[in-house]
C-alpha cells in the first residue's frame, strides 16, 4: 500500500477521530495528545511516521516557556483580573449606565460601550460577561428590556475582548503566524522576511474591533427605532444629574489611562508586549489601592484566577503541539495544501474555506482550542499563497469571537447562563446572540471585501 496514501488517511482520520473524542466530553489538552499518540504509533507499525520525531516536542516545550512574547498572557489576565475583583469594571458599568440611560437604548449602548472598554483593559471574556451579567442584567431587566436583546448584547459586548488589544488570543497569534511567515519567506529564498509581530496584530485589530462596536450599536439604534418596547430609556433623577460629570471623571479617566499607556507604548514601539505588559499589572493595582479596593485577599484571588486561565491555555497549546508534529510529519499538511490549492476561486476562496472551517468548529471548540490545531495546519499554506499574515491573523481573530456565542458550547453563553435569574431561560439567551453572530459574519464580509481595514494602520504606524 502506498505509504502517502496511508499516511495522508491517517491523518484525516485522526483529526476526525479528535473532533468525535471531544464531541463525547474528553478534556481538549490529554485529547488532543492522547489520540495523537495513538495514531503516532499505529503510523509507526505502518512505517509512515518515525518515533524519533517526538524528540522535538522537547525543544518545542523549552521554546513556550522561554518566549518572551508569550510572557504577556499572564500579565494581562492579571491586569484583567484586578480590574474586576476591585470594582472598577463594575463602576464604569454604573456610570456608563446613567450617562446614557436616558435615551431609548441607551442602557444597552452604555453596556455596549464599556465592554469596548473593558475589552482594551482587560480581555478577559469570562469576568467581563459575569460582571456585566451580575450588574447590568438586573438593570435592563428592572427597565423592562426585551431579555434576549439585554442577553444578547451582554455576551456580544463581554466578548470583545477577543479582538481588541490586549487580547491574549492575537498574542498566541502573532507569536505563531511570525514563526509560521519566517519559514515560509525563507522556504521561497527570501532571507530576510518582513516580521510579524503582535504589535501588528494588535494595530491591525484596533479598527475591526472599533467596526464590530459601531454594528452592535447601530443594531441597538435599529432595536431603538423599530422596536421601541424592547428597550424603553431609564431617565436619571434630576438629584443624580448634577453628581453625573464627577462620577464619569472618576470611573472613566483612570482605565482610559492605563488603556492609553499599555496599548500606546506597545504601537508607539516604546515598549514590548510583555513590558507594556508589566506596567499594565502594576498599573492596576495602582488603580485599585488609589480606590482602597487592593487587599491581599484580591491579590490572592487574582493570582490564582490567573494561574488557572494560564495553566489551562498553555496545556491545550501542548497537547495541540504534539497533533501537529504527528499530523504534519504523516503527511497531513499535503493533503490540507493539495484540498486548498485545488479550490475554485483561488486564494479567497482557500481563506473563505478556512473560515467556514473555523467557525463551524467554534460550535464545539474555544477559541484557543482552534488555532492552536487549525492555524499549524492551515496558516502554512495560505501564507504561501501570499495572504497578507496580519489580516489573516485579525481575520481569524474576528471569526473565532463568534465561537463564544454560538450555541451549544458558547462560553459566554455559559458564563451568563451561571449569572442571570431564572426569568431569563436558556431559549432567550441563545435567541438573543444570532443577531449579533450575523453581525460579527457580515464584518468578516466586510474585511474580505476590505482588507485594509485590519492591513492600513499597521503599515501607517511600522512603515
Amino acid at each position: 500500500m502506498d505509504p502517502v496514501f496511508v499516511g495522508e488517511l491517517l491523518s484525516g482520520l485522526m483529526f476526525f477521530g479528535i473532533i468525535g473524542f471531544l464531541l463525547l466530553g474528553f478534556p481538549v489538552a490529554f485529547t488532543l495528545a492522547g489520540v495523537s499518540l495513538m495514531f503516532g504509533f499505529v503510523g509507526m507499525w505502518f512505517g509512515v511516521f518515525d518515533p524519533s520525531n517526538f524528540g522535538s516536542l522537547a525543544n518545542r516545550y523549552i521554546g513556550f516557556m522561554t518566549n518572551e512574547v508569550l510572557v504577556a498572557v499572564p500579565l494581562f489576565i492579571f491586569m484583567g483580573v484586578i480590574l474586576e475583583r476591585s470594582k472598577i469594571a463594575e463602576q464604569l458599568l454604573l456610570t456608563m449606565g446613567k450617562l446614557f440611560g436616558n435615551l431609548r437604548g441607551g442602557l444597552g449602548m452604555s453596556v455596549i460601550v464599556v465592554g469596548a472598554l473593558l475589552a482594551a483593559s482587560t480581555g478577559v471574556v469570562g469576568a467581563t460577561v459575569v460582571t456585566m451579567g451580575l450588574i447590568s442584567l438586573p438593570a435592563m431587566l428592572r427597565a423592562n428590556y426585551d431579555p434576549r436583546l439585554a442577553s444578547g448584547v451582554i455576551c456580544a459586548s463581554g466578548t470583545l475582548g477577543q479582538i481588541i488589544p490586549p487580547s491574549t488570543v492575537l498574542i498566541f497569534m502573532g507569536d505563531m503566524l511570525s514563526g509560521i511567515n519566517s519559514q515560509v519567506q525563507m522556504a521561497k529564498g527570501n532571507f530576510a522576511p518582513t516580521p510579524v509581530s503582535v504589535g501588528d496584530l494588535f494595530a491591525g485589530a484596533l479598527l475591526p474591533g472599533i467596526l464590530l462596536v459601531g454594528l452592535y450599536l447601530a443594531w441597538s439604534v435599529a432595536k431603538a427605532i423599530f422596536d421601541p418596547e424592547s428597550c424603553p430609556a431609564t431617565p436619571v433623577p434630576p438629584d443624580e444629574k448634577k453628581e453625573l460629570l464627577g462620577e464619569i471623571a472618576v470611573a472613566l479617566v483612570p482605565p482610559l489611562l492605563l488603556i492609553m499607556t499599555v496599548l500606546g507604548s506597545i504601537l508607539g514601539g516604546i515598549a514590548t508586549p510583555t513590558e507594556a505588559a508589566s506596567v499594565g499589572a502594576v498599573g492596576a493595582m495602582v488603580l485599585a489601592a488609589l480606590r482602597w479596593r487592593l487587599s491581599f485577599r484580591v491579590l490572592r484571588e487574582a493570582a490564582i484566577s490567573t494561574a488557572s486561565i494560564t495553566c489551562m491555555v498553555f496545556i491545550i497549546l501542548f497537547g495541540a503541539s504534539v497533533f501537529s508534529i504527528v499530523f504534519r510529519l504523516m503527511g497531513g499538511d499535503s493533503l490540507v495544501h493539495e484540498f486548498l490549492t485545488n479550490l475554485p476561486g483561488g486564494t479567497l476562496m482557500a481563506v473563505a474555506v478556512v473560515m467556514l472551517i473555523m467557525f463551524l468548529l467554534g460550535f464545539i471548540l474555544d477559541t484557543f482550542e482552534i488555532i492552536f490545531i487549525v492555524i499549524p495546519i492551515t496558516a502554512p499554506i495560505l501564507l504561501a499563497l501570499d495572504v497578507d499574515p496580519v489580516w489573516l491573523g485579525v481575520l481569524v481573530g474576528v471569526n473565532l469571537q463568534t465561537s463564544f456565542l454560538t450555541p451549544p458550547f458558547g462560553f459566554a453563553l455559559f458564563y451568563l447562563r451561571g449569572v442571570a435569574p431564572s426569568s431569563v431561560s436558556t431559549a432567550m439567551i441563545y435567541r438573543g446572540v444570532i443577531p449579533f453572530v450575523v453581525l460579527q459574519l457580515i464584518a468578516i464580509a466586510i474585511m474580505f471585501a476590505f482588507p485594509q481595514i485590519a492591513t492600513w494602520l499597521p503599515r501607517a504606524i511600522y512603515n
